[in-house]
């Protein structure tokens, strides 16, 4: 009669330990789906997908484009490419100025290396004709267009906007409203006004009131509260 009970009672403990280590066991995948699940939530709203790293490459003059770097891009009309991981985010800020009855134009987008290169050399030659040397004509050229290489525009992060109304990049556009509204609203959507006018000093670029870049919601977020450049955000002034 001992053996009995002491027989069912065993049983009793292997029934309760394994049921335990079930429970257990469930619980514990139900938090990894549940953080499963949180990431890509997170990775579809543009969230934990902005890990710091290939959102936050900061490219100047002294930052050149990582060697052998390359992206994917993603077609978003107008014969402009963008990096397939900020089209979302990027369309969505478009709408929303829209729906405020404005008209922004993604002018620049996405550009290869020859392509810059191109820009840099015309740039160059427009102040040989006004009597530069081909050195001095250099550094005065890459204050408003980046030596191949060093240009945003070819990580894919980075778009140059314009109102529809006055397509000039120049310090004007600042007052259209097209512009006015992305300076307050940019950063809700990952972007920044990437050169502003008192940081030129910082970021070696002349104010742009038209070039963003995105950084992702957080930095974005960041960056705005703290009025800094992107080399301060990243303690590289």
């Amino acid at each position: 009669m001992e053996k009995q009970k002491s027989g069912k009672k065993r049983t009793r403990l292997v029934i309760l330990r394994s049921s335990v280590l079930l429970v257990l066991g469930l619980w514990m995948l139900s938090g990894q789906a549940q953080e499963f699940g949180r990431q890509a939530l997170d990775t579809l709203s543009g969230g934990a997908a902005d890990d710091g790293s290939w959102n936050l490459i900061l490219v100047n003059a002294e930052n050149p484009v990582p060697e052998g770097f390359t992206v994917e891009l993603e077609d978003i009309g107008g014969g402009q490419r963008v990096d397939a991981r900020i089209a979302e985010a990027l369309e969505d800020m478009l709408q929303a100025a829209r729906s405020e009855g404005l008209d922004p134009v993604v002018c620049s987008s996405y550009r290869t290396q020859d392509y810059q290169a191109g820009l840099y050399e015309r740039k160059i030659g427009q102040y040989m004709e006004k009597g530069y040397g081909r050195t001095a004509a250099a550094a005065a050229a890459a204050r408003w267009v980046a030596p191949p290489g060093t240009s945003e525009h070819q990580l894919g992060l980075a778009v140059d906007i314009v109102s529809s109304s006055f397509q000039v990049l120049d310090s004007r556009q600042e007052k259209t409203a097209e512009q006015q509204w992305l300076m307050e609203h940019c950063w809700e959507y990952g972007f920044i006004l990437r050169y502003p006018s008192d940081k030129s000093d910082i970021t070696g670029i002349a104010y742009e009131p038209w070039h963003y870049r995105y950084v992702g919601k957080q930095a974005a977020r960041e960056i705005a509260e703290q009025g800094v450049c992107l080399e301060e955000y990243l303690g590289k002034a």
